[in-house]
């Protein structure tokens, strides 16, 4: 069921415009903008994600960023330091990630998704390796990124998904602050 529920996400969020992502990401960029000090993940977008690296790039003057690295199959991702600029390779799932930099444990997830509900439910990819890491990051800030196309009525959960407390759309804020 949740294979098929991603496949209908992802037809959805690639038909949305580009001017949705570039509204999500400057609705992000609002809600973030006030940070000073801390660490924040963002990611490198894949496929028709929205986008966050400006947003990445605009917090880093007053904040430290990273980005998820892929470290093995069924582990946490582990974040490591990223600066506008900074070498690149591509990683597991041939995902861009920093060659150098310091490993970090962020105070502020920014989570990209498949699909989503008003719960706060995410549907990711289907490997789990955001539901394990977000377990282990309990005094984070999680914060979704999308766009409203890839809202569901319901997502079906199970015991090792993690809500998020909101997502950020090219819409507004699904959740509470």
């Amino acid at each position: 069921m949740k294979a098929q529920l991603r496949k209908r996400c992802l037809a959805a969020r690639e038909a949305a415009p580009i001017t949705a992502r570039a509204a999500a990401a400057v609705r992000l960029y609002a809600r973030l903008m006030h940070l000073k000090g801390r660490t924040i993940a963002g990611y490198m977008p894949i496929g028709s994600e929205v986008d966050p690296t400006r947003v990445m790039r605009a917090l880093s003057l007053d904040n430290r960023i990273c980005v998820p690295v892929v470290t093995s199959k069924g582990a946490p991702l582990r974040f490591r330091e990223w600066t506008p600029g900074c070498e690149m390779a591509p990683g597991a799932f041939n995902v861009p990630e920093p060659v150098e930099g310091g490993w970090r444990v962020p105070d502020v997830v920014i989570v990209p998704m498949c699909g989503f509900d008003a719960s706060g439910a995410r549907l990711g990819y289907g490997g789990g390796f955001y539901d394990r890491t977000l377990a282990g990051l309990s005094d984070a800030l999680i914060v979704g990124l999308a766009v409203e196309a890839q809202r569901l009525p319901q997502i079906p959960r199970g015991p090792h998904d993690v809500l998020l407390p909101y997502i950020v759309t090219d819409r507004g804020v699904v959740g509470a602050d």
